[in-house]
């Protein structure tokens, strides 16, 4: 049997989502014993047999992880922001909206404890730095604000992803909307400081998967950058940024 280089490819991005090979090894198995039955049962099959691309739904089933791109952000209070997972980085959209009420924050879509304590950190910095960052909350006690990250059905926590949370609830109050090229990671303190967090590597990796041209990460996180791989370095442009101050011009759209 052949298994062609775009057809690796392939079982990579369609049925393997994982930091390393093992699963890749699995797949490789199932096909070589198909394969071997195929050969011993059908004497019609092809010597060697080659497995195409558009041949694998057959042998090891629908495809798993449909491809998958960053969106384009076309309305105010959406934010990409890059996750860490046991099996490699992730993207993330956080979500938000505001309606009429009296101030209150609603946070939904499985979000831990942790996750919970950085979108309000985000509110509480945005309202106490208002006037500087030119954002207008006189209308904050009249309304609500509700902050979605989508997936409700996987749980998510950590502080990673307080710059794409201060992020999105920048671009809602001041309706400029978030740049679709960027996403971001880090976590933030109450004094507006952007910090170091972990995963970066895979984070990375993720971003350049799905499209992702250009990345927000903490200063603090500028020495992990060597442990990407120097291709993908190569296609990404990066900013380190110290304080959300620093954050907003470089992903908001102010035009």
């Amino acid at each position: 049997m052949r298994i062609p280089d775009a057809t690796l490819r392939r079982v990579i991005h369609d049925y393997t989502r994982e930091a390393g090979v093992r699963q890749l090894e699995r797949e490789i198995a199932s096909l070589t014993r198909k394969a071997t039955r195929r050969l011993v049962s059908n004497g019609q099959v092809p010597r060697p047999l080659v497995f195409t691309p558009e041949a694998l739904p057959d042998f090891l089933g629908a495809i798993r992880f449909p491809h998958e791109s960053a969106e384009t952000i076309k309305e105010f209070g959406i934010a990409t922001g890059l996750a860490w997972t046991p099996v490699g980085g992730e993207i993330l959209f956080i979500e938000a909206t505001r309606m009429p009420g009296k101030g209150a924050l609603l946070l939904t879509g499985s979000l831990g404890e942790v996750m919970k304590e950085s979108a309000q950190t985000a509110l509480s910095y945005l309202r106490s730095q208002a006037q500087t960052l030119g954002l207008d909350l006189s209308d904050y006690g009249s309304s609500d604000i509700h902050i979605h990250v989508p997936a409700g059905a996987t749980p998510k926590d950590g502080p990673s992803a307080g710059v794409a949370i201060v992020v999105a609830l920048a671009s809602l109050i001041s309706r400029h909307r978030v740049r679709s090229d960027t996403a971001m990671t880090g976590e933030i303190s109450l004094r507006g400081r952007v910090l170091r967090v972990g995963g970066i590597k895979e984070k990375v990796l993720a971003a350049a998967r799905f499209g992702i041209r250009r990345l927000l990460l903490p200063a603090q996180n500028e020495p992990d950058w060597t442990e990407v791989p120097e291709e993908v370095r190569k296609k990404l442009e990066v900013h380190f940024v110290r304080h959300i101050s620093e954050l907003l011009p470089l992903a908001l759209h102010r035009a």
